[in-house]
Parts: C-alpha cells; structure tokens; sequence
C-alpha cells in the first residue's frame, strides 16, 4: 500500500478558525469580487477556495448555515448538484482542465475545515499536477494570483449564460 502525506492539511484543520462561519460572513457581503464569490444562486453560491489545492478550486455552498447535507432542502441540494456542473462548465471554459476532483468533508473528523456549514469542493485537475498535494519546503505553488483566478472565472461565467441565452437553454 502506498501513503500520500499532506502534514500541511493538519496545520489548516486545527488551526483555530476566525470569528464567524466564513461561508456565512461572505454569502452576507454585498462586494462579491472581494468576496470571491463568482455566482449567486437562489439557494447556493460559488466561490472561490483562499486555500486552493489547485488553480480555480471552487466551493458550493448553501446561503443557509447548515453542516448536514441530509438537513437540506429539496431545493437547496437540487441547486447545489447544480451548482457542480456551474463550476465544471466555467473551469473548462476558462482552463480545460483534463478531470476534476469533486468532494465534501462531512464533518471536523473528516477534515472539514468549517464543519458547521455544507460546502462542496470542485478543483480542476490536468495530467502530471502531482494529485494536488504537492509540497515542497511547506510551500504551496498556486501559479496565479486569486483575483486572476477570479476574473477569468467570472469572465467564462459571462461567455456560459450568452451562450445559454442564445441557444435559449
């Protein structure tokens, strides 16, 4: 069997985590570029992860404080299942990635690093980007700048919904 280690996730899960549930306190502010977050829907938002584990690594959460998925509405799991393929289609507009990884922690034991509030993660994998737990001297290299990030992000989101528009879908 073989072991991939990531000491550095260990460090960010127990890390005391700042006043306030972080999905809660952006989805509440009005400036979204700040914010990072690149879509609003009724139910969920997307935003981007602070932390990435690789260029364009996305969240999906609820508007709604809730930490079980099964504590969801109907309307809420629907939009946040959704939300995924939101992503999928602007990472691939945007970066072609080759595969994603896409996954919840459920829970602190689990790894979730805000176990309070449901989010799901889509980060965007291409061949030979080492799994995405590359780390080299507790050093992370994410090639562009979070606001690159963003506005390439929110730029593919634009060029998704004239192209929906369009063909009326």
């Amino acid at each position: 069997m073989e072991h991939l280690w990531a000491p550095w996730r260990m460090t960010y899960v127990g890390a005391e985590q700042p006043e306030g549930c972080i999905f809660c306190v952006k989805s509440a502010s009005d400036d979204d570029e700040r914010s990072h977050i690149l879509h609003r829907g009724d139910a969920v938002f997307i935003m981007l992860n602070r932390y990435p584990y690789n260029t364009g690594h996305l969240m999906i959460a609820p508007f709604r404080h809730v930490a079980d998925p099964l504590r969801l509405a109907p309307q809420e799991s629907s939009e946040l299942l959704y939300g995924i393929r939101i992503a999928m289609e602007v990472l691939r507009g945007a970066y072609h990635p080759e595969g994603f990884n896409i996954g919840a922690n459920i829970g602190h034991c689990a790894g979730a690093g805000y176990a309070g509030h449901m989010h799901v993660h889509v980060v965007p994998r291409w061949a030979g980007d080492t799994n995405f737990m590359a780390v080299s001297a507790d050093t992370r290299v994410v090639p562009e700048s979070l606001a690159e990030t963003y506005r390439k992000l929110k730029q593919a989101l634009v060029e998704r919904q004239e192209g929906r528009a369009a063909t009326g879908s």
